[in-house]
């Protein structure tokens, strides 16, 4: 054997075992990459979940403010309710408890503005000598 296939076969080896640790690298990188993935996933995963219950809780809220709402104008016979409150594709879900804490204080003016009818209904009555409203 010569110098030049010694060389030659010493140079193959080195590149066969370079392709192996190549290969190796490869191998471990993609494994980590998917192992980071399925926690990225999972961690996805978990987030959906909390919303849906964030979103659940929303619900609920809303729906309790508006049967709330109902049930103090239900003895305004000229006022009719609207469908029950959807939710609006437009809003940020950032500032969902903005929005749920902007509830409470448009329901309170509801409830004086009714209550100022009540007085009013009852006071006009009066006036006519008629029995006043419940």
């Amino acid at each position: 054997m010569t110098d030049d296939s010694a060389t030659a076969a010493m140079r193959y080896k080195e590149i066969i075992a370079l392709s192996r640790g190549s290969a190796d690298n490869l191998r471990q990188w993609e494994l980590a990459r998917a192992e980071e993935l399925q926690a990225q996933i999972e961690e996805a995963e978990q987030t959906i979940e909390r919303e849906k219950e964030r979103e659940a809780r929303a619900t609920e809220r809303a729906t309790r403010w508006w049967k709330m709402a109902l049930h103090n104008i239900q003895g305004l016979n000229w006022l009719e309710p609207r469908d029950d409150p959807q939710p609006v594709p437009t809003a940020r879900a950032a500032y969902l408890e903005r929005y749920l804490e902007e509830v409470k204080p448009s329901y309170q003016e509801l409830v004086q503005a009714v209550l100022g009818l009540g007085w009013r209904a009852k006071r006009a009555a009066a006036k006519r000598g008629e029995q006043p409203p419940a």
